[in-house]
């Protein structure tokens, strides 16, 4: 499969991430360059999807950036692992939902080989854990498609500071919270990328 892995080590700048995945699809869609998987970082920033509404700012001296990608208002910062990719869906029969599925299935079997049960919701899209009664997001999805080719990516939260979702409603989901894998299970998550890489590739040949 022609694919690009790339791992940054340093947290990316958010705008940067955005035009190098743009500049790629563009590359894709006249066939100049391969797809990409991307692991990296951000620093502290607020994001807001194409279906946020201001009112899921709680606190209005943050800063959002509008983004194109799908879904309402989210948070990244240290501590978060992001998952960025530009995938040709002309090669996977143009199924938007399948797609949207196969990066669910790859967040899910990743977190079971931590002994960590998760799942989706199609109410309520991202990656969810419960814990008694309380069910808390885990990773957020937030895909575009254009010229038939997806890009953005996902999130999962490792050991971020949860306190930065008290400012917003995350996801624009009033009624549910946020936790991280340090909180459900401490353990050694090194390699959590290089996991999501494997059954992310694994996942797309099938």
């Amino acid at each position: 499969m022609n694919i690009e892995i790339k791992k940054s080590r340093k947290p990316v700048k958010y705008t940067d991430a955005i035009k190098l995945m743009e500049t790629r699809l563009l590359d894709i869609s006249e066939k100049y360059s391969k797809e990409l998987i991307w692991i990296l970082e951000h620093d502290h920033i607020y994001t807001g999807g194409t279906s946020y509404h201001k009112d899921e700012i709680l606190d209005k001296s943050i800063r959002v950036f509008e983004t194109n990608r799908g879904g309402k208002i989210t948070y990244h910062g240290p501590g978060q692992l992001i998952c960025y990719f530009v995938i040709d869906l002309k090669k996977r029969n143009r199924d938007i939902r399948k797609f949207i599925s196969l990066i669910e299935k790859t967040i899910i079997d990743t977190l079971k080989h931590y002994k960590i049960d998760t799942f989706a919701d199609k109410k309520n899209i991202g990656i969810w854990y419960k814990n008694k009664s309380q069910i808390k997001k885990v990773g957020a999805i937030g895909v575009r498609v254009s010229k038939w080719i997806a890009y953005h990516g996902f999130s999962i939260n490792i050991n971020n500071d949860l306190k930065k979702y008290k400012v917003i409603i995350p996801c624009g989901i009033r009624n549910k919270g946020i936790t991280n894998l340090s909180e459900i299970k401490k353990q050694n998550y090194r390699s959590l990328g290089d996991k999501i890489i494997e059954n992310f590739i694994l996942n797309l040949k099938n």
